[in-house]
C-alpha cells in the first residue's frame, strides 16, 4: 500500500498525522488509547485498536479535495470526544508492511486504516442524535 502524507498536527513529542493510500482509505495515526475509563466504554474487536487525534488532523483533508476539514458529524470511526476535545476513532490496527515502513511512529502511537468514505461522512452534518457525549 502506498501512502501519500497530508500532514500532521505536531508538537514536540506528539505526531497525529493523516495519509491518503492507494486503496480508497484513509490512515490516521494518533495516540494508542490505554485509558481503561475510555476503553470500558468501547467493544474493541480482535484486530481493531483504538488512538486519539486532535480534531485539526482533519483539516489536512482539503489536501485531498475536501473543501473542509471540520468535523460536522461525530460518528463512527470516531467513537468518543474527550474533555479535552480531542477525538477517540477506533479501526482496523494497520499492519500492511509496506505503509508502516513509510511511516515514522513512536511506540506510544499506533494507526488504523479507514475507508475514505467513513471519514468523509464526518465532514456533512448529522441531524441523528449525538450519542457521543464527554469522555
Amino acid at each position: 500500500m502506498k501512502l501519500r502524507f497530508l500532514g500532521k498536527n505536531s508538537t514536540p513529542g506528539d505526531s497525529p498525522t493523516l495519509y491518503a493510500s492507494d486503496q480508497d482509505s484513509y490512515v490516521i495515526q494518533g495516540w494508542k488509547v490505554f485509558a481503561n475509563d475510555l476503553l470500558m466504554r468501547l467493544d474493541v474487536p480482535e484486530g481493531q485498536t483504538v488512538i486519539e487525534v486532535p480534531p485539526e488532523l482533519f483539516e489536512h483533508l482539503t489536501k485531498d479535495g475536501h473543501t473542509t476539514g471540520e468535523i460536522k458529524s461525530f460518528t463512527a470511526p470516531i467513537m468518543l470526544v474527550t474533555e479535552q476535545d480531542t477525538c477517540i476513532l477506533q479501526g482496523p490496527e494497520m499492519t500492511d508492511p509496506e505503509a508502516l515502513s513509510q511511516m515514522r511512529m513512536p511506540d506510544y502511537e499506533t494507526c488504523i486504516e479507514v475507508p475514505k468514505s467513513s471519514i468523509t461522512a464526518l465532514l456533512e452534518e448529522n441531524s441523528g442524535p449525538d450519542h457521543l457525549g464527554p469522555a
